[in-house]
């Protein structure tokens, strides 16, 4: 039997009032692939991942959850959860998924579409959360190069808090910055 694990739950902002911006690869894939596979796609792309010690079956593991992945020393690590359709943390990918779907249907365009049908055949969602006003040039780098290792190894879309959704050649194909519908899906939407 499997060890029960704590709830993610992915706020905008944290108790100290520090900001944060989400990023997400909504993957077809049915499983994630194990972590090494992502420190070597960096290491290949001349980036230096800084991690937290961790044993090497951990890194070959296909379950995990979340990891804190640094690319400066003096700046605050990029977060990575891994939410998949089942298991503990099926509410919260269900939500991320009713929600995304919900905002990309009032756009009512072919890209729109497109980003939905991704969105619905979803099996997990890989979330970076990087703290907004701690995060330099090199960190938005470091993030893209997450995403873009997940967009390509694992069937998805990439969707940026704030910015929208982009093809895979990194063009926005969903504009979502000036979209009056745009909410803060990490929270329940609660109908009057």
């Amino acid at each position: 039997m499997g060890k029960e694990l704590s709830v993610i739950s992915l706020p905008q902002a944290d108790g100290a009032g520090n900001e944060f911006i989400y990023s997400r690869v909504f993957c077809q894939r049915k499983n994630p692939p194990p972590l090494r596979l992502l420190l070597d796609f960096l290491k290949s792309r001349n980036q230096i991942p800084l991690i937290p010690q961790m044993t090497p079956e951990t890194l070959d593991d296909y379950s995990w959850v979340q990891i804190a992945l640094g690319y400066h020393r003096e700046k605050k690590p990029i977060q990575l959860f891994c939410i998949r359709n089942a298991g503990t943390y099926q509410d919260v990918f269900e939500q991320e998924q009713a929600g995304f779907s919900r905002l990309l249907s009032a756009f009512g365009d072919v890209e729109a579409d497109l980003a939905k049908e991704f969105v619905v055949r979803a099996t997990f969602i890989l979330v970076t959360r990087i703290l907004k006003n701690d995060i330099a040039e090199e960190g938005y780098d470091f993030n893209g190069w997450i995403l873009e290792f997940f967009q390509e190894n694992c069937t998805g879309v990439v969707q940026i808090d704030e910015q929208g959704f982009f093809s895979p050649q990194g063009e926005l194909i969903v504009d979502m910055q000036d979209h009056s519908t745009q909410q803060d899906l990490s929270r329940p939407e609660i109908p009057s």
